[in-house]
């Protein structure tokens, strides 16, 4: 990781809380990407219990600043689903797919954030939880707690935590297999369940896509916005503002960087049953993007060789910053933000499958044995090898 990322505050790979959590117990599927627990509430040996919770991370900051400028009260829906879908698509890639009960966790600055804005989360989180019941999510709202701490909390922190259970024999471990084929699915563009275009930036990186993007008015009109113990010469250091219109999309870049976290829940409720006997991991990229997979690997390496096109959000947030492109693979999912492992000769059946919901998926790589984890990218900017 690079001294510009460290130097925000942030950290892509969570290397002091995989440290602080090593002597943790890792339940019942120690390689599944979520924690499987027996299941206490009904004594099933068949069952197991699945919790996960998780935020939106930083991203409410620039949807304060998107906010205060345009007063479009809409991007709060959008943190909404940002923060559910960091923990739904994490319990999709251990194998549940339906059947989820959320509680909502909102910490706020009451000076700043008024009730408008948590009536726009509330509702916003009501609307989402009614259009994936829709196609057959099935999740459950059971409350939450709204605080005011303004001592602790300069704008606002949203996060969920999400319960559910299922059967022990649909649980997905991640353990490639050499031969396997790697599929990526998009994170940008718009699926047959989306109403609108998805610039793919997800969840992670946002502090850095924040100030790498955006320029220095912000600094000085919005200090509660930073944390003012980080240099001023990593804060706010590029030359676009929220409004300025990206070219390509037609579509601003405050937009874009709001754009909400892609859920594929509808995709794998529906391709799960017929193809999970032959899934050997799926991955969610999120913290630490490409590298994610390392802490998964085991005598292998993963090549990425045919990989997914840059959207132009990541082009623009490197062209900003002037960020080495290998990094920008390890804060970015750079246009895939799910990869699932599996045997070529089903692979290609899979892409298939994802096409009618009108998600982008190909076959970006390969599994090879190695005598040690490895991820390596080639790339249009050069190859980028990986290790734990």
């Amino acid at each position: 990781m690079s001294n510009r990322y460290a130097a925000r505050g942030v950290s892509s790979d969570k290397q002091e809380v995989h440290q602080a959590i090593r002597d943790f117990d890792k339940g019942l599927y120690p390689q599944a990407f979520c924690k499987i627990l027996p299941d206490v509430l009904c004594g099933s040996p068949d069952h197991a219990l699945i919790m996960h919770a998780d935020t939106a991370g930083t991203k409410p900051i620039l949807a304060y600043l998107y906010w205060k400028i345009t007063g479009d009260l809409s991007v709060w829906k959008h943190i909404a689903q940002d923060a559910l879908v960091m923990n739904l698509d994490d319990m999709a890639c251990a194998g549940m797919t339906e059947g989820f009960i959320v509680s909502s966790t909102i910490a706020r600055n009451k000076t700043l954030i008024p009730g408008s804005v948590l009536e726009a989360l509330i509702q916003g989180t009501a609307e989402l939880i009614k259009e994936w019941n829709a196609l057959g999510l099935n999740i459950q709202h059971a409350g939450g707690e709204t605080a005011d701490v303004g001592d602790l909390v300069r704008t606002l922190d949203v996060g969920f935590t999400v319960m559910g259970r299922m059967q022990r024999n649909q649980v997905i471990e991640i353990n490639p297999q050499a031969g396997d084929a790697v599929v990526s699915l998009a994170s940008y563009g718009q699926t047959k369940y989306e109403n609108q275009y998805n610039s793919g930036i997800g969840c992670n990186g946002l502090t850095s896509a924040r100030h790498d993007l955006f320029n220095k008015s912000y600094l000085r009109e919005y200090p509660e916005t930073f944390d003012p113990l980080i240099s001023s010469q990593y804060l706010y250091s590029g030359k676009l503002s929220l409004t300025d219109t990206e070219p390509s999309t037609g579509i601003d870049y405050g937009r874009l960087a709001l754009s909400p976290t892609r859920t594929y829940l509808p995709i794998l409720k529906e391709l799960l049953p017929i193809f999970r006997p032959q899934i050997h991991g799926i991955i969610h990229l999120t913290g630490g993007a490409h590298t994610k997979v390392l802490k998964f690997l085991k005598g292998h390496k993963v090549v990425k060789n045919q990989m997914l096109p840059i959207p132009p959000l990541f082009r623009a947030i490197q062209r900003q910053s002037g960020t080495d492109w290998q990094e920008m693979y390890t804060v970015f999912n750079m246009g895939s933000r799910l990869e699932l492992f599996m045997p070529p000769s089903v692979a290609e059946e899979f892409v298939a499958a994802c096409r009618p919901f009108g998600l982008d998926a190909t076959i970006s790589g390969y599994v090879q044995a190695s005598e040690k984890a490895e991820v390596v990218l080639e790339t249009d900017f050069g190859t980028f090898s990986y290790t734990e």
